[in-house]
Order: C-alpha cells, then structure tokens, then sequence
C-alpha cells in the first residue's frame, strides 16, 4: 500500500513536467516527498479580522479587494517601495512592500487577496511587508475552494511556477486519494510510549488540522501530527548513525597502544608548557580511545587558540612510541607548513622524523619522500588530506589527525579502510559545535571538549564602529604599526558580486598603502590570485615583511602569525557569526593585548545588529557558536552540503533539539533488543545514502 506514496509527482493531475521539475529543484520526487514537507506557516483564516477592527502591533489576517496599487521610487538609487490599498466592507488599509517592483505583476487593482503580516503605524495604520496570496473565486470545486479560507490554512514555499495556493490544492487532492491503511515502519511500543498518532493520521492533520487545532502549537509544530513525523525522520537517522557505530565497533586494530612510564616521560621531554585541565582531559579521553582494540573516532573541540594542536602532538608522539605512523592533515597547504615547522621543532629533541609533503611537494624530492613512507622511515607525515588519497602508502600509519576539515569524518575515512588500514581518527575544529549539531555532523564520533586557554594569553578587546569613525581606526593601526605588530585588513566576500568586492580589497589595498600609511608596507591578498603568489605574501607576513595585510576571507583558517594583533574587518556587518569569530581569532595569538574592530555602514539589518553585538559580547566560541545558530539556523551554520549535515524533510535541529536528543535514546533503546530488523530497519538501509545524503550504515 505503501505504492501509493512512490508515485512521482510529475503523473498527477495538473502537475506536467515544468511544476514537477520545479518541485524537483526543493527535493520533491514523489508524493511521500510532497507530504513529509511541512507548510512554511499556518493561519487561521476562519478569523479574519475586519479591517476596521485593526490595531498597531498586531499580526493579524485580513481578506480584501485590491482598491488601487501602484510602484513609486525613492531617493535611494534602485530603491522602490510597491504600495496597494486593500478593502473590505467595513473599510481600507494600505500594505507597503520594500523593494518587491515584480508585485505590481502580481498584486493587480480588483484582485481579492488574503494577507498576513504586522500592523504599523508610520503614520496612519499599515500593513508591512505582508505574506500575500491572490484568491480567485473560480476554484471550480465546491470542496476544494474550502481549504483556501475559512479554516485553517496550510501556507507553502513557493517552488517555481508551483504557487502556495496550487501545491495547498495539489496536497488537498493527494491526501483525498490516500488508502484508508498505510504502512506504519515506525515501531509501535515506540508510538505507544510516545504517546504519537498512526502515520495516516499525523500526515493529514499535519497539512490539514482538524477545527479547533492550535494555531500557536501548529506554528510551533509541536502539535501530536507534527511531532510523529519530525521524530519519526530523527529516529530513522539517529537509528542509522548508531548501525553505523556498531558496525565501526566491530572492525579490529592490527596495532592496539600501548602506556608504560617510558612513554609518559618521553611526553614530558617536548611540552613547551603545563597543559591546561581541558587539554589534560580531551588527551585522557584520546589515549584511552587508542588503547581500545578498535578504531578511535573521535572529535576534539577547542576554541580559536585553545591549543589543540599540543594535544594532538602527544596523540601522535603516543602512537610513534608504539611504532606507528602518524598523518597530520590541514586544510590549506600554508596551515600544512605551519604546523610542520612548530611539530619539528617540538619533536627535535626525540628520536623520530617529521617530514612535510603537499600537492607542491614534486619531482625527485617527492619520490624520495613517498619511498621513506612506505619503508616506515617517516614517523609524521604533514601535509594536506591528499596524504591518505593516491600514490601515498604508509607502512603501518596509525593515527590520522585532520584539522578544520568537517567534511572528512564523515567521507574520507572509508579511504582509510578501503587501503586495508585501520588507524585511530581525531578530527579537530576551531569552530565550536553547539551539542544539537554535534549530534548530528558528528554523530558518529565521540566529542572531546577544551574551553579553557593556555597560559599567558589575552581576549581580544572587541569594538563596533560605523563607517563614520573610521579616521579613529586608521589611529589605532597606526598605534599598532609603531608598537612593531601587524594588522590585518579584511573585506567581504559578496557571493551574488564577487568582482565588485574583489575591486573594493584592490582599492583599499591601493589606498592604505599609498594615502594611508605610505612609510609601512602594505600587501593584497585573495582568492583568485595563483597558490605561489598567496604563499608569498603570507610567508612574507609571517616573517613580518609585512606590515598590513589586506585580504579578503582566505585568512579565515590556516593562519598563524603571532605578531599580528589588530583584526579590522570591514563591512563586517555581511559577515556570519561564526565567521566573524574566526576572523578574530587570527589574533590574540600571543601575550600583546589583541584588539578587533567591526566596521560597519547603515542600514544595518536586525540580524547584522545582532551578530555584531554578540562578538563584542563575548569570546566565548562555545556562546558565539550557539547564538550563531539561533540567527541562521542550521543550513548555513557551516557553509553548504560539504559540512555532511543531513538533509532534514520535517525536522529543524534548532527548533526540535529536545526530540532529536529523545530520538537517539528511543533508536539506542530500540538496537538493545538484539539484531536490528524490522520496517523501520528496511526503510533506513534503502533511503539512508537518498534521504541524508551520507555514507552506508555498514
């Protein structure tokens, strides 16, 4: 019976090939994909409120005529403000949008339209960019025009030419058509204890809510329908991460560590400093991971200059001392050379070889190199995840540490396996994980935790300025520059007009160098210059050649240069959170009292306000990375699908946190009970690589 729910979309009636491909483009195949998607909103169209009644500070939902509408510009250059006045019978209300000219294509004098939205008063009351739709009274179905008013109403994202109010009709009809008995994978003792409608009924209600239903639990979904089938989908992946575990657990070490006094006193012999009680801790948690007889897979989490990379360094010195090799791989190949210099100076005084190999590293040098690895004369190999892909061959590499790359704990280490190795894995990141993305990014590694700093270092004094201040800040670089220190310039990268930014760098780059601060040596740096180019200007800036350097994003990760100590960012309003912290982050690297300026230029938006006033708030990457979530939400948290996030049809991992921790301990419950089978089971094993676009759960 489940047939029904695998029919593609394309075959129902007045869908066609161009709606069902723009039902394609957001994920929609079949009808189970068109049903498991939430409406954006739901509003209570059997309360409309008469115009007349409206008051300031309400978000309210009227039905009206369209009296008069019409664009008129402003005197902002491009800036347009499209204005139309809605009737009833008891009386009128004019609804202003920002910037939307295309509306006078689709709001048209004479047109009965529902909207939803604030009321202001600026003067006179106003509706402000308002939700809209375009109600005809033409539906030409009796049952069908009930289910656009005087009800509850679903409210979808547009897709394409597919509008809210066709895919409203499109669900209608599809649930009108839905066997009286459909399967049910989720496991019922679950459902009962839950306390969670069948499946049938949680899909109906969740589009179509019975009289009576609860806007304000609706628009929270958290009504019973909605809950089923977020915590059905969180139950469906968390079941698959914890297969996934256990099939990890099954697989055996060819090498298990090894602890004795002689290693610990070899430790002792290249710390530069006393660990701090996170570093102590996160190394424990490591250790103990190595000593198990299969594979570590764990996550180190510290924040920008926590010192991670110490604890690393006696991870790999404990696998060395066991006679394995390590792989230490960074994201860029300037963080690679970086971390090969401070890991051979560290290890200098110890018996093993530290070697540095790149995609640059060529000819016979690399021939060379490739030979001592595979004849195990290499001990730490540094370099970029390219180390563990090609023609690279260990002799008995045993631990591999990835720094800043997000995407390898869930991909790459299937290379690992597929070349018959079966090393320890520690993935570290900078960027502080708030524990609901944890559990899912992560899920399948175990999460070590440093919030504390070492010794000796300072926060970052964070300052917010508008554009106007900005003769004060070229003060304060130039303060910076006669002390000796660096400074960093960043700008923007604006994604719908690179070229322009790149222009604006280019320019600032000119004019701080020749207006500006014509005695010091000022440099450009940017993504589309040549790799040895960029490796110029930043070895140059870390040997202090240097002395301003401006960039745009590229510095984000993979730069260390302790003498820099003021981060001006400029229009730093574009900039996400996370990203914004980041960029701090480049200083503060040593005892200097570091400062960071956020240059910004009206208007400003909410959330731009928002994130700018967090990050002079505080240091706390952990505080940051939490906030940082609750402005963009998960989707742009780490960028694009490369961070391994999974592809949610109904769940939001900020707004139901709660049910996916419940969801892990029903699916741990669940694989309790001995070797996992049943419905659920076999949905997961067919849909699992579809569904949250990842690997196989083994």
């Amino acid at each position: 019976m489940t047939d029904y729910l695998q029919t593609p979309l394309q075959y129902l009636k007045g869908v066609g090939p161009k709606r069902a491909a723009d039902l394609q483009r957001i994920g929609l195949s079949t009808i189970e994909d068109l049903l498991y998607r939430f409406p954006l909103r739901y509003e209570d169209r059997g309360h409309l409120q008469p115009i007349a009644t409206l008051k300031a500070g309400q978000q309210v939902a009227i039905s009206g005529r369209i009296q008069s509408a019409h664009l008129r510009t402003t005197r902002r250059p491009g800036f347009k403000i499209f204005e139309a006045l809605v009737g009833d019978d008891s009386g009128s209300i004019r609804a202003v949008w920002m910037n939307q000219s295309f509306l006078q294509d689709v709001l048209r004098r004479d047109a009965q339209v529902v909207l939803f939205g604030p009321v202001e008063a600026r003067p006179g009351l106003q509706l402000m960019n308002p939700d809209y739709e375009v109600i005809d009274s033409l539906d030409g179905d009796e049952d069908t025009a009930t289910i656009h008013t005087g009800r509850i109403v679903p409210v979808y994202e547009k897709a394409g030419s597919m509008t809210p109010k066709m895919q409203r009709r499109l669900v209608y009809e599809v649930l009108s058509k839905l066997p009286d008995v459909i399967a049910d994978p989720f496991p019922e003792d679950a459902r009962g204890r839950l306390d969670l409608p069948p499946r049938r009924t949680a899909l109906v209600e969740a589009h179509f809510p019975t009289a009576g239903a609860s806007t304000e639990l609706l628009n929270q979904f958290r009504t019973p329908a909605q809950v089923r089938l977020i915590f059905e989908e969180f139950f469906l992946f968390q079941l698959g991460l914890l297969m996934r575990r256990r099939a990890a657990a099954r697989e055996a070490k060819p090498t298990v560590v090894k602890i004795d006094d002689r290693i610990r006193e070899s430790a002792r012999q290249i710390l530069p400093f006393r660990l701090t009680e996170g570093q102590r801790t996160a190394l424990k948690e490591i250790v103990d991971d190595m000593q198990q007889p299969v594979p570590m897979n764990r996550l180190l989490q510290g924040d920008v200059g926590a010192g991670k990379t110490i604890v690393a360094l006696l991870a790999a010195l404990v696998a060395m001392e066991n006679g394995l090799q390590v792989a230490f791989m960074a994201p860029t190949e300037i963080l690679a050379e970086q971390h090969y210099l401070n890991l051979r100076k560290l290890l200098e005084r110890s018996r093993f070889h530290v070697e540095l190999l790149t995609g640059t590293t060529a000819g016979p040098k690399r021939r060379d190199l490739l030979a001592r690895l595979a004849a195990g004369d290499i001990h730490l190999a540094v370099g970029t995840h390219a180390l563990v892909q090609g023609t690279v061959h260990f002799k008995s590499l045993g631990l591999a540490i990835i720094d800043e790359q997000h995407r390898f704990g869930v991909v790459q280490r299937a290379t690992l396996r597929a070349k018959g190795m079966m090393p320890d894995v520690l993935v570290m990141t900078a960027t502080p994980i708030p524990r609901t993305l944890a559990l899912t990014v992560y899920g399948d590694l175990d999460v070590s935790v440093m919030r504390d700093m070492p010794p000796g270092r300072r926060p970052v004094l964070t300052q917010v300025k508008t554009e106007s201040r900005r003769e004060d800040v070229y003060k304060l670089i130039r303060e910076h520059l006669e002390r000796g220190k660096q400074v960093y310039v960043v700008y923007p990268l604006i994604e719908d007009s690179e070229k322009v930014d790149l222009k604006a760098a280019v320019a600032m780059a000119d004019h701080l160098g020749q207006d500006v601060f014509p005695a010091y040596r000022v440099a450009l740096l940017h993504g589309r210059m040549k790799q040895d180019a960029k490796d110029r200007v930043m070895r140059a800036f870390a040997a202090n050649e240097i002395n301003v350097l401006v960039s745009t994003t590229v510095i984000e990760v993979g730069i260390d240069v302790p003498n820099a100590s003021l981060m001006v960012i400029e229009h730093a309003e574009r900039f996400g959170l996370s990203q914004l912290h980041q960029l701090r982050g480049r200083v503060g690297r040593d005892s200097y009292q570091s400062q960071c300026v956020l240059l910004y230029q009206y208007p400003i938006s909410k959330d731009g306000k928002a994130r700018l006033t967090a990050l002079a708030e505080t240091t706390d990457g952990f505080d940051i990375a939490e906030r940082d979530l609750q402005i963009r939400g998960p989707g742009d948290f780490f960028g694009t699908r490369q961070s391994g996030l999974p592809l949610l049809r109904t769940g939001d991992l900020v707004r139901d946190h709660p049910l996916m921790e419940r969801a892990r301990d029903e699916a741990a419950a669940f694989l309790q009970g001995g070797s996992p089978a049943g419905p659920m089971v076999a949905m997961l094993k067919e849909t699992w690589p579809v569904r949250f676009g990842l690997m196989d759960v083994g």
